[in-house]
């Protein structure tokens, strides 16, 4: 995370407030709005899906804009602007409001509607780093790799399958899977460790050869990302491998990775770089 002390308060200010925050919360999203227009001049905006909140940004001229919603509207805004190739020009303000508010209190911001308002009008800019993936994707506050794993019946549960209540073609079905060979290929439910290649600014931090239970990759400090790998144990407890660099590829048999509050995938490769100070994000200034 790099900090700059530069004061973010602006006389003009472009509000966009999330639909799923109006429905949601709609008091707090009330006394946020009532704060910010007492302390700026504000424009409002009530975009009612992604194309009207993205012409809000794109339209947003010289006001500087502050977003009401959950941690998806935080992504989702930065997200536009990056690919609008402007996140570097434009001071950013978020107040929290909604149910998944984990990221937006990860990065500093105040979760009370009055904390996070009076912030966007009197707080101070801080540049922090983000990851940006070869698909043009962005990751503010880390990623994961879990391990791949079938998805288990209830407690108490039978798994159903096609030859239930038919004891015979049950029976066929086993015979056919003993005589005939399992294809050697991934499938998205198969059961097991994950067999990875991880890469860190072009050097082989583990390889295919050796199962990892869980992979993680989170922005640092300084334009670096902290790489942690949690390999699989055999008897022993094994400690992680770390390693921090400005890119980190990963590459293997299909694999899933939860980005903030997304899942993607299956893919076989994707690189990530740090994005140094890329984000400017208004928050306190204690």
């Amino acid at each position: 995370m790099a900090e700059v002390a530069t004061f973010a308060r602006s006389d003009q200010l472009l509000v966009v407030i999330d639909p799923a925050a109006r429905t949601t919360d709609g008091e707090s999203v009330r006394i946020a709005k009532d704060v910010l227009s007492a302390g700026a001049t504000t424009k409002v905006c009530l975009p009612e899906d992604s194309d009207e909140f993205a012409r809000a940004l794109a339209r947003r001229g010289a006001r500087r804009p502050v977003v009401i919603g959950d941690d998806g509207a935080l992504l989702r805004a930065v997200s536009l602007l990056h690919r609008q190739r402007q996140l570097a020009e434009c001071v950013l303000s978020v107040v929290p409001v909604g149910g998944a508010l984990t990221l937006a209190a990860s990065l500093g911001v105040p979760l009370g509607a009055v904390a996070a308002a009076r912030a966007a009008l009197d707080g101070v800019e801080r540049r922090l780093d983000l990851l940006v993936d070869d698909s043009d994707g962005v990751v503010l506050g880390g990623l994961r790799i879990p391990p791949i794993r079938d998805p288990a019946p209830p407690d108490g549960a039978t798994a159903v399958g096609p030859g239930a209540g038919r004891p015979w073609l049950r029976t066929c079905q086993s015979l056919v899977r003993t005589l005939v060979p399992a294809r050697n290929t991934p499938a998205t439910g198969s059961t097991g460790p994950s067999r990875l290649r991880v890469e860190v600014d072009g050097s082989t931090l583990i390889d295919l050869d050796e199962p990892v239970d869980a992979v993680s990759v989170t922005p640092g400090a300084s334009g670096v990302a902290a790489v942690e790998i949690h390999r699989v144990s055999v008897g022993a407890d094994t400690a992680p491998l770390r390693a921090e660099g400005r890119t980190v590829t990963v590459s293997g048999a299909h694999f899933r990775y939860r980005a903030d509050a997304s899942t993607s995938g299956p893919i076989r490769r994707r690189t990530w770089t740090v994005g140094e100070g890329a984000l400017r994000l208004v928050l306190p200034g204690h």
